[in-house]
Parts: C-alpha cells; structure tokens; sequence
C-alpha cells in the first residue's frame, strides 16, 4: 500500500512552511490533536521545539513513537501476565525443578 507524499503549508510559531508528509502521518498528527484536544499548529510548534532534524522527519518520528508508546501500553499486561505464568512455570529457568 503506498501512501503519496501530501504537501502542505502550515504556520509553525507565526511562520508559513511547507511541510511533505505521507497521508498516514498527516491522518495520525489530526488524530494526536484530537486526543490531545489540540490544534495541528500547537502540535507543530511543539514537535519543532523539541526536534533535531528536519520539521518532516521530527513528525514522522513523533507519530511513530505516539503509537509505538501506546501499542506498549496495551501489550504491557500481557507480558506480565505472560512472565508471572512463566516465573511460576517449574521448568522455569531459577525455578523449582528443572
């Protein structure tokens, strides 16, 4: 599935710029406002404070860890499920018997 290059102008700390992003980033960075009850601008201008790079590349690495953050959140109880069920396991490497 291939996602086109979008270009859009936007306003990033009072200043018009162009910035060229995929359509799932585009669609992820209105998602994010909304959970955040933010405007795209404010997040920009969050994400632009704090990037390294440049503006298209700081994006893509902000959505991306966004959703990497929260697929951890909701597999986090299964791993510790998963780890108590192994810990207790008697083959359990340090555990009753072996």
């Amino acid at each position: 599935m291939r996602s086109p290059i979008v270009k859009r102008s936007i306003v990033v700390a009072g200043h018009i710029t162009s910035v060229s992003l995929e359509d799932v980033f585009w669609d992820g960075l209105r998602a994010i406002c909304r959970q955040r009850n933010m405007s795209l601008s404010e997040l920009l201008c969050q994400i632009d404070r704090q990037r390294k790079g440049n503006l298209s590349s700081a994006i893509r690495v902000f959505v991306l860890e966004h959703y990497v953050a929260i697929a951890a959140e909701a597999t986090a109880p299964i791993a510790r499920v998963h780890q108590a069920e192994t810990a207790s396991s008697p083959n359990a490497i340090g555990g009753i018997r072996h």
